[in-house]
């Protein structure tokens, strides 16, 4: 019997890691990630970064349902035409090339995609669209990220627009999120819309894109907890298209 769950694509991480006896550069991503697309009954595959395919994604799309950005390290300020704060750090322009071109090509085909944090900027950027490097400057806070490396007590309310995608996704208006995050949506990108905001500071927290059939990004992290729907409106969607292209 062949396995009919729609495929997900995830971009991985590009980090030093250490396993065994093993410190070495990796292709990974947090298995949670994985977890979520599998309960909502996907078959996750990761992307490594790939100069090829940042020059021409359309081979990987063909072979996937659906696009997750993954959380992870600073985009590169260059992408957006900006020097690099202080508190920008870590920035791996290979990532950011692939998901880019994977963002921009999905964008061109309709396909599903889900941006989670960095994600969602990621999005925002592949629109044309800016960030805020660092939230303490323009907020005054570091409520965002509370403790570094930890979703311990990151838990925040967001409020999203009644009639939104994110609204839907999520399940309810009042969202209870989990965040883990220094920098933001600023300038918002071709196409995107606003739908969501942080009840700490009216930070944007949900943006999606109303002329595509499900183009998310949200803020938060949705992977981190079990009771969430945003992962299964992916999945869901990804089925739909997976029919579609094969019929």
């Amino acid at each position: 019997m062949g396995d009919d769950r729609p495929i997900i694509g995830i971009v991985a991480a590009l980090e030093q890691a250490r396993y065994g006896a093993w410190n070495s550069l990796c292709a990974l991503t947090p298995f949670t990630y994985v977890e979520a697309v599998q309960r909502a009954g996907g078959l996750a595959v990761l992307i490594p970064a790939d100069a090829e395919v940042a020059e021409d994604p359309d081979p990987i799309l063909d072979r996937i349902d659906g696009l997750m950005l993954a959380g992870g390290s600073d985009i590169d300020p260059a992408t957006y035409g900006a020097a690099p704060h202080s508190e920008t750090i870590g920035t791996v322009p290979a990532r950011d090339q692939i998901e880019l071109a994977l963002m921009r090509a999905a964008w061109d085909r309709d396909m599903p995609v889900l941006g989670i944090c960095r994600g969602m900027q990621l999005i925002n950027v592949a629109r044309g669209g800016t960030l805020h490097q660092h939230l303490p400057d323009q907020v005054g806070h570091g409520e965002h990220r509370r403790v570094l490396g930890s979703f311990d007590g990151s838990e925040h309310d967001v409020e999203l627009d009644p009639s939104s995608l994110a609204a839907r996704a999520a399940g309810e208006q009042e969202h209870v999120t989990k965040s883990h995050h220094h920098q933001g949506v600023d300038a918002i990108g071709d196409g995107l819309v606003v739908t969501g905001h942080s009840s700490l500071d009216e930070l944007p927290e949900a943006i999606e894109a109303p002329e595509r059939t499900y183009v998310l990004g949200v803020q938060w992290h949705p992977e981190a907890d079990p009771d969430s729907h945003v992962v299964d409106s992916l999945i869901e969607e990804a089925r739909v298209y997976r029919a579609a292209r094969s019929a």
